[in-house]
């Protein structure tokens, strides 16, 4: 039986040649040409096609979009200008980037094409989650790449900081981290996916009218996102670190897609030997009460993250409150992400609500009811917090010698240990 395809090559040089060649392959059946990315969509939804296509310019053509197909079962396929050779600024590495697996050059012959779309159909698309969104953060004019002190080795480690709600620290506790790796001269990228309220930016005192992450992301839905691209994107703010600004509004959640943030995060991996990313605190996995699977998720972009991380740095309050929120996100986030290596940070300890001795009273609660070990216990330093608030500036700027500071210390020592040296 013929395989149903759609076909998507209007406005190509080239189209004339390949609808001819195309109608004659075999063991293939062309069901309906489409003009540009949401014909192909709306043709694909009424479940007429098992493969698509299209022409590598074709208008809107996005990561997003491929993984749409893909969720549908539908296998993708590309045509690029056949002097294309491969490049990595090509269309073909483009094409690749946006998860197309099958790439041809526009000249194939019938016979080789109709193979291609049926093995294509019989092996299958890759399993992946489709987010459709809009939005658009252009790139700041004038910005040129951060110096970069390394050679880019793909080897890089992606480190979350995530918590439970009741604001237990995330932000602060990813801020002093990158600062500190950052002291150690390790290259460092600091990124803020929180959709729901993203503070790096104004925690580092930076005054920055688009989102560094957000225009990345943008990039990498369009494949276009590499190595050198994403440095633009980011801010430096010290010697060996780079900053990618979060949201500057929590409406913009749509402009972090969880297949896009996949890709940044694949190039943060080439660009820095370790990027620490704050996420939002929400991991419900809202697709189970949404009646369009193929909807934008608010919770995919932390979802997405935490999955990616080589390690989740897990932050939580030496309250009883937090304590208790932070014994439960650990089993959530077990339920939600099997495969989460975890790294428990808890914040604020003091006496007071746990005794004269916080520090046990945190160790034997968080053993007993969750069986970890606390791997930092940050104090509780209104002023060193203050400080680095008022000044828009990291602990290691305005509070070098306080207790937080040397905490934060040996939490990154601790970090380099296990994943950077």
């Amino acid at each position: 039986m013929a395989v149903p395809v759609l076909l998507a090559v209007t406005g190509a040089p080239w189209e004339a040649d390949v609808v001819r060649r195309a109608e004659q392959a075999p063991g293939i059946r062309i069901v309906r040409r489409c003009v540009d990315i949401a014909d192909v969509m709306a043709a694909a939804a009424s479940g007429q096609a098992r493969a698509v296509l299209l022409a590598e310019d074709l208008p809107r053509l996005t990561s997003d979009a491929v993984a749409a197909l893909h969720a549908r079962r539908i296998v993708v396929l590309a045509l690029v200008d056949p002097s294309d050779n491969g490049e990595p600024s090509g269309a073909e590495d483009r094409l690749a980037r946006m998860g197309i697996e099958r790439i041809l050059p526009a000249d194939v012959s019938g016979e080789d094409l109709g193979r291609a779309i049926t093995d294509a159909v019989d092996s299958g698309p890759p399993t992946t989650v489709s987010h459709f969104a809009g939005g658009f953060v252009p790139v700041p004019p004038g910005t040129t790449p951060p110096e970069r002190h390394y050679d880019p080795s793909g080897k890089g480690r992606l480190l979350a900081v995530w918590g439970p709600t009741g604001a237990p620290g995330r932000s602060t506790v990813a801020v002093g981290l990158a600062s500190e790796l950052s002291a150690r001269q390790i290259p460092t990228l600091l990124a803020d996916a929180d959709v729901y309220g993203g503070s790096v930016a104004q925690m580092l005192g930076i005054l920055d009218e688009t989102s560094g992450l957000a225009a990345a992301a943008r990039s990498a839905g369009s494949g276009a996102l590499d190595v050198e691209l994403l440095a633009r994107h980011a801010r430096g703010v010290a010697d060996y670190l780079l900053v990618l600004t979060g949201l500057s509004r929590a409406d913009r959640w749509t402009e972090l897609r969880p297949t896009a943030l996949e890709s940044v995060w694949s190039t943060a991996r080439q660009l820095a030997p370790c990027t620490v990313v704050d996420v939002s605190f929400c991991i419900e996995s809202d697709e189970e009460i949404s009646f369009d699977t193929l909807a934008p998720r608010r919770n995919g972009a932390t979802l997405a993250t935490l999955e990616e991380a080589d390690e989740v740095i897990v932050v939580g309050t030496a309250d009883p409150v937090g304590l208790t929120r932070l014994i439960r996100s650990l089993h959530e986030l077990r339920a939600m992400v099997p495969s989460a290596t975890t790294r428990v940070v808890v914040n604020r300890v003091r006496s007071g609500s746990l005794g004269s001795s916080p520090s046990d009273a945190v160790a034997e609660a968080l053993n007993q009811y969750a069986g970890v070990e606390p791997a930092a216990l940050l104090p509780f330093d209104l002023a060193a917090s203050d400080a680095a608030l008022t000044h828009g500036r990291s602990l290691l700027e305005t509070a070098k010698s306080s207790k937080l500071r040397k905490a934060f210390q040996q939490l990154a020592a601790g970090v380099e240990k296990d994943h950077l040296s």
